[in-house]
């Protein structure tokens, strides 16, 4: 990842993840923070300005931090125009395809609701990451809260249509949970059998496993190789009972 891109994890909560993307030296845009405090110490033992904060979508998790860190730095803030309402401290309101410039890094809101109805993602091409939010997991993806297993099977592909290489910074440490359900549906996957060795390792160490190339999702995640929506939706409903 270029220098100008680098992007700083704040574990929070149970298992949530908040980034911390450092776009030029000295200032950072927050990606869904679920807490303010742990962002402003990580802010400030960085040396680092917050001038914005980008939330996918109005789950509090995903939001409950806004309102201190725009009260401590007078950040500004991006999310759905779709869940405008229900996201604390919001001034711009976005909507598919909007373009956001952080110094030189050019960033894209991709629509991909499903998890929620407005739900976004940021995509920094330049920078070759993707902050999906709740919408794609490793070897998973969101809950269908408001969504259909059609809106989900157009969103995850629309991202694994993105480079291969990119680089995906979701917002929760599922992947172990995720790994094992994946391997309940296509256990002979022999990617899948050494990324479930290679997970089992990392979080017996406690070590997460976010982020990770899209690579992986395509050889890995049976909803992102899901052939159609009805295929999916037999997934998700076997994974919510997993």
């Amino acid at each position: 990842m270029p220098a100008c891109c680098l992007v700083h994890r704040i574990e929070a909560l149970s298992d949530n993840y908040i980034w911390l993307f450092e776009y030029s030296a000295g200032k950072a845009a927050v990606i869904d923070p679920a807490v303010g405090a742990p962002v402003l110490a990580a802010a400030t033992r960085l040396g680092l300005q917050i001038t914005h904060i980008l939330n996918t979508h109005w789950h509090p998790d995903h939001v409950g931090g806004n309102l201190l860190i725009k009260q401590e730095t007078g950040c500004v803030i991006y999310g759905p125009s779709g869940e405008a309402h229900r996201i604390p401290g919001l001034d711009h309101p976005v909507d598919d395809g909007a373009t956001i410039m952080l110094g030189a890094n050019r960033g894209e809101v991709l629509f991909v609701g499903a998890h929620t109805a407005g739900h976004v993602a940021w995509y920094f091409a330049g920078c070759g990451v993707l902050f999906p939010g709740d919408t794609l997991f490793a070897m998973g993806c969101g809950r269908l809260f408001e969504g259909t297993p059609g809106d989900m099977f157009k969103a995850l592909g629309r991202l694994k249509k993105l480079p291969e290489e990119t680089q995906v910074y979701c917002a929760h440490e599922y992947t172990l949970g995720n790994a094992r359900f994946a391997l309940s549906v296509d256990g002979k996957n022999p990617a899948l059998l050494r990324r479930y060795a290679e997970v089992q390792a990392q979080r017996e160490n406690n070590q997460p496993t976010v982020p990770f190339p899209l690579r992986d999702e395509l050889a890995t995640n049976p909803f992102v190789r899901a052939e159609s929506a009805e295929q999916l939706g037999e997934l998700r409903r076997a994974k919510d009972a997993f």
